[in-house]
């Protein structure tokens, strides 16, 4: 079975929408999503996404079931240096790479930090909600099994992911068995992005999820349209 996790447009944050530029970008979306042959579409009810996926569906005559657990990963945490909030998807280097339980799969929403915030209570809800989903379609997640799924019934069908970058990274964070943290700010999918998780399998009546590819932009570049870096912090700090 394949999973395609798609990032919105360049966003409008202010009205949750997408810019004029994510409008170009979503438009040259509609090749590769029209080539996924896809079963099912799956969307967040957020704006941004919404708008994104609509002309890929018009294209295809086909709707999306939104999903409210695909929305943007919402648990914020507290700024531990300047007090506020923050999302817990977009921290510096200086506020987790220094505490080795945030490398720790089971451990990283328990830590200090993200204790701020309901982060544990919202990291289970999204992961549950992914799990009852595959189970659906004949891929049951084995307790205890190392992140694992047991084949109820093997198919190769393909399944996309309308979302955002926060949400789609802790949810393959939860497949592939890597902290999120590890997977926020280790990776950086950029606007209308696709991502393809894959079963593989390698024991008879056991699969796990494997990242075929992550963050691919290709649509964008034979559209002759340059990526936006939406997401990503700076290349050189500015002065």
């Amino acid at each position: 079975m394949k999973l395609y996790f798609i990032r919105h447009g360049d966003p409008d944050y202010e009205h949750d929408t997408i810019t004029e530029r994510g409008k170009i970008e979503a438009q040259a979306l509609v090749p590769r999503v029209a080539e996924l042959n896809a079963d099912a579409y799956f969307c967040s009810p957020l704006g941004r996404a919404r708008d994104t996926a609509a002309p890929s569906l018009k294209y295809l005559g086909k709707t999306a079931e939104i999903k409210d657990w695909l929305q943007e990963f919402n648990a914020p945490i507290i700024d531990p240096y300047v007090g506020g909030i923050r999302c817990a998807w977009n921290l510096a280097p200086s506020m987790w790479t220094g505490d080795e339980q945030m490398y720790d799969k089971d451990k990283w929403y328990k830590t200090e930090l993200m204790s701020t915030g309901n982060v544990a209570g919202e990291f289970k809800r999204v992961c549950d909600s992914l799990d009852a989903l595959l189970a659906d379609y004949g891929y049951e997640r084995i307790p205890g099994g190392n992140n694992t799924y047991k084949v109820v019934r093997p198919n190769t069908k393909s399944l996309v992911f309308f979302c955002h970058m926060g949400i789609s990274l802790v949810l393959m964070s939860h497949l592939f068995g890597i902290s999120g943290p590890c997977m926020w700010q280790g990776f950086c999918p950029l606007p209308t992005s696709v991502s393809l998780v894959e079963t593989e399998q390698w024991e008879k009546g056991i699969a796990n999820f494997r990242a075929v590819y992550l963050g691919d932009v290709s649509h964008l570049y034979a559209a002759g349209i340059e990526h936006s870096m939406s997401g990503f912090a700076y290349e050189v700090l500015p002065e």
